[in-house]
């Protein structure tokens, strides 16, 4: 036969559990903040931006066809930027003892769609390094285009640009403490109900009836000390008290 629960057994359950739930959200919450702070790197993110245009002696009736044409290149190009011949260059500039693959790793090249703009975002601990590296990409790309691609349609739009006290992009603190909550909260409900579900003793009239199947037909109370004391049949008061019979059988009452 299946069990079924009530809100009201669910509510009992987690009041009972309360103090272990709550003690399981603000571990994982201080965890998170301790890992967040303490051993995880802060690093920083810097964007620069280029404009894949037509060339300048493009009349206007060609203008719609070699706008479609840079933008059927931006797939191109994005797969040029983080290629070694981009990259290596990069590095020698730089002074970096990085491979082209280990650059490509601090770098994402996107763009929206339907347009001609490639955003070159960079990923480093410091965020003056960040900037370099995507300004440095997006510079070496510039320059080496027209030689790979025999085009001269790109252009840089924008540089990135360091500020000071610059937020880190990662850890989000804010995020990472909000999920150890969440988790730290679904744990200790399920850890609540796995506790109950593995209690198996008996507690109530109710838990009785519920696994054997049959009516309780009465209850043996809990009985203290301070109750046997106060129930004793023994009590000498009393006992002086009590009617007795002498050795000639008459009653006799002791005071």
């Amino acid at each position: 036969m299946e069990e079924t629960i009530s809100l009201k057994e669910i509510f009992a359950v987690l009041r009972k559990r309360m103090i272990m739930i709550l003690s399981l959200i603000i571990a994982f919450a201080a965890i998170a903040l301790l890992v967040s702070y303490f051993l995880i790197t802060p690093t920083y993110k810097a964007s620069a931006s280029v404009v894949v245009n037509q060339e300048e002696n493009v009349d206007v009736s060609s203008l719609n066809n070699a706008i479609q044409s840079n933008i059927s290149l931006i797939n191109t190009y994005k797969i040029v930027m983080t290629s070694p011949v981009i990259l290596d260059k990069v590095a020698k500039e730089m002074n970096l003892s990085l491979s082209a693959d280990e650059l490509a790793e601090k770098l994402e090249v996107a763009s929206e769609a339907d347009t001609q703009i490639i955003t070159v975002t960079a990923t480093d601990t410091s965020q003056e390094a960040a900037a370099e590296l995507a300004n440095t990409t997006v510079e070496v790309f510039q320059k080496e285009i027209p030689e790979l691609m025999n085009l001269e349609n790109v252009k840089t739009l924008s540089l990135a640009e360091t500020v000071e006290n610059p937020s880190p992009a990662s850890p989000n603190i804010l995020l990472n403490t909000l999920i150890a909550l969440v988790l730290g909260a679904m744990v200790g409900i399920g850890l609540a109900f796995l506790l109950e579900y593995l209690d198996n003793t008996v507690k109530t009239e109710a838990d009785i009836e519920k696994r054997i199947g049959v009516p309780v037909i009465g209850v043996i109370s809990h009985m203290t000390e301070e109750d046997m004391r106060t129930n004793n049949h023994y009590n000498p008061n009393v006992e002086r008290r009590q009617v007795r019979r002498d050795y000639n059988g008459q009653k006799k009452k002791t005071v």
